[in-house]
C-alpha cells in the first residue's frame, strides 16, 4: 500500500490561523501587534517573491509585515547600522535578513548583529545554543520546526526512534539533529564524507533527507515503514512539463512512497512550513517581551 501523505499545505494552514488567535489576543490583552520586519539586499528575483510572500502572511494573521529592500551595493556598515535602529524598535519583534547577501556583505556579520530575542530565523549562536539544551526561549530554525510540527501532528511517535538526517548545513541538518535529540530519538546525522551511505538509512524510522540533491534517496535506501521527510525542493529540466522544468525533493517519490508508511510530498510538504513557523516565532518574540 502506497504510504500517507503528510500534508504540509494543511497543517501549515493550521499553524497559520493559529498564530492569528495568539496575535489577536495579544492585541486584545497588550495592546500589542506582532510586528516582522525583513530586509532585502539587492535584487534577486527568488528572493524578492519569497519575501513578498512573507509579508502578505504577515497581514493575513493580523500582524504588521514590513520589507526594507536595499539596493545590491549598499555597504556592510549601512545594513547592521539600519539592524541596530530594527533591534531597538519596541514595535519590531522579529528581523530577518533574507540571505543571501550580496558577495561584499559578510552574512555571519548580519546573523550576529540581529538581537537574539529578535533573532526569529533562529541562527544566532545564543540561540543555536538554546534550542541545542532545549531553553524554551529559545528560536528553532523555521524549516526543522516545522519537520517537527508535520511529525507531530501526522502522528509519529519521535521519543526512542532511530532518526537519520541526511544532511549537516546550519539551516536544516543541525538544528534539526538538536530538536530530534531533545525530542528522545536516536540520531544519525549522515553526510558526503558518511560510509555505507543506504546501510545506515535503511536503519531509520525517520529518514530526513536535506542535501540538495534531486531525487538523491531510492527505494532500495529506505526501511520498509519508515516515515520519511523531503525537505529538499529542487528544479530539474523536464521538456515534457510547460515550463521546461519540474520541482521535485531529494526523495525519488513515486518510488519510496511504495515503501514509507508516511511520506512528505515536494511540492507542498515541508515548504510551506517555513513561512508558518516564521510567524509563529515572530508572535512568540512578543509574547516574550521583545
Amino acid at each position: 500500500m502506497p504510504a500517507e501523505l503528510i500534508d504540509g499545505a494543511a497543517v501549515a494552514k493550521e499553524i497559520r490561523a493559529e498564530v492569528a488567535q495568539h496575535a489577536a489576543a495579544l492585541h486584545a490583552a497588550r495592546d500589542i501587534t506582532p510586528g516582522l520586519t525583513v530586509v532585502l539586499v539587492g535584487d534577486d528575483a527568488a528572493s524578492a517573491v519569497y519575501v513578498a510572500s512573507k509579508e502578505k502572511a504577515c497581514k493575513e494573521a493580523g500582524m504588521n509585515g514590513e520589507t526594507i529592500r536595499l539596493p545590491h551595493d549598499t555597504p556592510q556598515a549601512d545594513l547592521l547600522a539600519l539592524i541596530d535602529r530594527l533591534n531597538a524598535d519596541p514595535a519590531v519583534h522579529g528581523i530577518l535578513v533574507q540571505m543571501p547577501v550580496p558577495k561584499h556583505i559578510d552574512p555571519q556579520a548580519v546573523i550576529l548583529r540581529i538581537a537574539p530575542h529578535k533573532d526569529v530565523d533562529g541562527f544566532h549562536p545564543i540561540n543555536v545554543g538554546r534550542v541545542w539544551i532545549g531553553e524554551p526561549t529559545g528560536f528553532a530554525p523555521c524549516t526543522p520546526a516545522g519537520v517537527m510540527v508535520l511529525l507531530e501532528r501526522a502522528g509519529v511517535t519521535v521519543a526512542g526512534a532511530n532518526a537519520v538526517v541526511l544532511g549537516r548545513s546550519t539551516i536544516v541538518g543541525k538544528p534539526m539533529t538538536s530538536l530530534l535529540v531533545n525530542a528522545s530519538a536516536t540520531v544519525t546525522v549522515c553526510h558526503s564524507k558518511t560510509r555505507d551511505l543506504a546501510d545506515v538509512t535503511r536503519r531509520a524510522d525517520v529518514l530526513i533527507a536535506a542535501i540538495g540533491k534531486p531525487e538523491f534517496v531510492t527505494a532500495d535506501m529506505v526501511k520498509p515503514g519508515a516515515v520519511v521527510i523531503d525537505v529538499g525542493i529542487n528544479r530539474v529540466n523536464d521538456a515534457s512539463a510547460k515550463r521546461g522544468y519540474r520541482l521535485c525533493g531529494d526523495v525519488a517519490f513515486a518510488q519510496v512512497r511504495e515503501v514509507a508508511s508516511k511520506i512528505t510530498p515536494v511540492p507542498g510538504g515541508v515548504g510551506p512550513m517555513t513561512i508558518a513557523m516564521l510567524l509563529k516565532n515572530t508572535v512568540r518574540a512578543a509574547e516574550q517581551g521583545a
